[in-house]
């Protein structure tokens, strides 16, 4: 056959349960949930009748630590020299109140009123806590008493109150005592040691010329950094001004002596006015030479008047060029009608040396002068580091000693105040009243036990439920197998109507037995099989389920009775239907239609007559469509005859022969019938009865069929559950019977 589900089962279906299960569960386990609860409320109810009353009283006190004085005013010289060994917090506050040593100063004073009374007794009553405002501690202790008489309560609280006051005054009297005197024994050497820092320091500063080293230091800085700005500064124009000297040099092509004297030459008129004479005397000289000899007189004449003339030249260049001997030595050798004959541009660029000259010159002395000054910044800023080394060392010494001794004068001034004062008591923010009663109520306990009744209630039904393994509804039938749920069908109620709808008279004439009967004529029966039928018809739309086999985990899950009805609803519909009971061991077919069972399918598989003349098969009178086969005779090994080769010929025909065979076969659990049945078969439904099959039955009933065509499963016997719709008024009800009677 083939196997078209064969991945549609899952072990491990998911089993979380919802809302509505839980919901189900405490239904289901609601006498369990109900005992616990009426026990636990009986139980209250008792203890609450025999417990003596209660009462409560309290007070609130407004609390400074007796070490710590005031302790927000961090800046206190007092909080530092008061205690120095004393660790400060509200937890050794606590502690202290709560301490046996001041409880017993309380039962001193309450021995008089309470002679019975001891330190155990309040201790077990007594609670001190530091009350909180938004998560936030507060200055405030709350103080409370419980006992079983309310003055007491009270008189109690009255004596503890004294008794912290009394202690907070001996323990400031006490800690303010040893501030002073540790202050006092502090004094004598911390001014000695101040005066000696400060001789120190004095006598550096002295040494040193100093009077703020670091401010010093970072102005010499400063100056630096300004005299190096201003070097690199002068050293960019001292370049750009010789470039430019160096260019004007070149163009000019000679040196700045003689350029100024060239220039000086050229703006002189007298020297200019010799020049000319000097020419024209050149002149004339050279046109009488044409004519006469040099031993001639006119060129003698000339001659001296060209020697007289270079003569105030020479002396007038020297007028001009004033006294410079290195200038006047150079002139002297070079020709002087050559010099002072420069033309204006030459002048201008003459005059421009000059200018660049003295501009480089002085670029020069200002990159002299700041490259000696930056000298200087820095060699006095290297005796620098070792100066405020020793300054640092010196400083911080003196100022931990001069506010140490100041805090010291300060907080010996404050302690002998406080003393002279008499320190602070700790204020009362509620006086302790007569105690209220606090316990027990009667409603409160009543109202607690009913909540403690219902959760221990849901708690054992649950673990009731746990242990129970059975599958209480069909969502959680649906959940344990991963198969489509084919219909549910309700369970049996004692309000079953009686009268039969269908009869199924057989060629013997059988009759139903009464629960038979009951069941068939059921109408919610009725309805929950032909819809478990017409989901059989929408997964077999192609047309290949022949044959079904009808099965369940366990005996006694109404496969018996599906697979009847089954039978009923395929005939209702014009189907040719072969119903077989295939429990060669334990045949019950024959019983619920009280039919003969001396042949039936283990004759017919075991005899070698034709199925044509064979008389096994029982055909209905009224439904000529139903066919019975009972089980026949039971065998030796029915599990040999159900794997026969006969089984599967029979099958074959069966198919062939009839629109729809049912196979009512033995539980799958246990014996390995069902599954040879099935193989011959084209499919298997599954039939659960709810609170009857367990999760692990049903679990390994599929893990057994997984290779098998198993199309569904059906719920049988779900509690609660009908059809919405309301059922069919009584004439269409007979029409319905008339025509399956038909």
């Amino acid at each position: 056959m083939v196997n078209v589900n064969a991945n549609n089962f899952n072990p491990a279906a998911e089993t979380e349960p919802g809302y509505g299960q839980l919901l189900a569960i405490l239904m289901r386990r609601r006498y369990w949930l109900l005992s616990v609860f009426s026990v636990i409320l009986a139980l209250t109810t008792i203890i609450t009748l025999i417990t003596k009353p209660t009462y409560k009283s309290s007070m609130q006190l407004l609390v400074e630590p007796n070490y710590q004085g005031k302790q927000e005013n961090s800046k206190n010289p007092e909080n530092d020299f008061a205690d120095a060994n004393v660790e400060i917090d509200y937890a050794t506050q606590l502690n202290l109140m709560r301490s046996s040593q001041l409880i017993q100063k309380a039962v001193d004073l309450l021995r008089p009123q309470y002679p019975k009374l001891k330190v155990k007794d309040i201790k077990e009553s007594l609670v001190v806590n530091q009350l909180k405002e938004d998560k936030v501690n507060t200055k405030i202790f709350e103080v409370t008493y419980t006992d079983n008489d309310p003055i007491k309560t009270q008189t109690v609280l009255q004596t503890i109150k004294r008794v912290y006051q009394d202690y907070n005054r001996e323990q400031q009297q006490l800690r303010l005592t040893k501030g002073l005197s540790f202050i006092d024994a502090q004094l004598p050497s911390l001014r000695q040691s101040t005066a000696q820092t400060e001789a120190a320091l004095d006598k550096f500063r002295k040494s040193q010329n100093l009077i703020q080293p670091e401010l010093q230091a970072k102005a010499l800085i400063e100056s630096l950094k300004d005299v190096q700005y201003e070097l690199r500064t002068a050293r960019a124009q001292y370049q750009e001004a010789l470039a430019r000297f160096q260019t004007l040099q070149q163009q000019v092509k000679r040196s700045p002596q003689d350029a100024v004297v060239s220039s000086r030459l050229s703006e002189s008129p007298r020297y200019q006015t010799l020049l000319n004479e000097i020419q024209k005397i050149e002149l004339d000289l050279a046109k009488e030479r044409q004519r006469f000899t040099d031993d001639n007189p006119v060129i003698q004449n000339l001659l001296e008047q060209r020697q007289r003339q270079l003569a105030l030249l020479q002396k007038e260049q020297q007028i001009v060029q004033g006294s410079n001997n290195q200038v006047t030595q150079n002139y002297a050798n070079s020709n002087l009608l050559e010099k002072g004959q420069l033309g204006k541009l030459d002048v201008d660029l003459s005059s421009r040396l000059l200018q660049e000259q003295s501009n480089t010159l002085g670029w020069q002395a200002r990159v002299q002068s700041l490259t000696q000054k930056a000298q200087q910044l820095q060699a006095e800023l290297q005796r620098f580091p070792g100066m405020l080394s020793e300054y640092n060392r010196l400083e911080p010494e003196v100022k931990l000693n001069r506010e140490t001794l100041e805090q010291l004068l300060k907080a010996r001034q404050d302690l002998s105040l406080e003393i002279a004062r008499g320190g602070f008591d700790w204020q009362m923010v509620e006086e302790p009243q007569l105690g209220l009663q606090t316990g027990p109520s009667m409603k409160r306990n009543l109202l607690l036990g009913a909540v403690v009744g219902l959760m221990l209630g849901g708690i054992v039904a649950f673990i009731r439920e746990m242990i129970d393994d059975a599958v209480h509804t069909s969502d959680e039938l649906k959940k344990q197998v991963d198969l489509p749920l084919l219909g549910i069908i309700p369970q049996l109620t004692p309000q079953i109507r009686t009268e039969p709808i269908i009869h199924l008279p057989f060629r013997q004439q059988p009759i139903l037995t009464s629960s038979t009967i009951e069941l068939i004529s059921w109408q919610p029966f009725r309805e929950s099989l032909d819809l478990i039928y017409q989901n059989i018809q929408l997964v077999n739309s192609a047309g290949s389920l022949k044959s079904l086999v009808i099965t369940s985990a366990l005996a006694g899950e109404g496969k018996s009775a599906i697979a009847l009805g089954l039978a009923i609803s395929a005939a209702r519909l014009h189907q040719r239907v072969l119903l077989i009971d295939a429990d060669l061991r334990r045949p019950s077919l024959h019983k619920e239609l009280n039919l003969p069972n001396d042949r039936g399918l283990s004759t017919l598989l075991t005899s070698d007559v034709s199925l044509r003349d064979e008389t096994s098969i029982q055909v209905s009178r009224q439904h000529n469509n139903i066919s019975i086969l009972t089980a026949g005779p039971t065998p030796l090994d029915p599990a040999q005859l159900l794997s026969s080769q006969k089984m599967r010929e029979l099958m074959a025909n069966f198919e062939q022969s009839y629109d729809l065979v049912l196979l009512d076969a033995p539980p799958v659990l246990g014996i390995v019938d069902a599954i040879l049945a099935a193989s011959f078969c084209s499919g298997v439904v599954l039939v659960g009865r709810i609170g009857r099959v367990t999760r692990t039955e049903l679990t390994q009933a599929t893990n057994m069929l997984h290779k098998l065509n198993v199309i569904g499963v059906v719920a049988n016997g779900a509690d609660g559950f009908s059809n919405a719709y309301s059922s069919y008024p009584q004439q269409n009800q007979e029409l319905l019977q008339a025509k399956a009677g038909g």
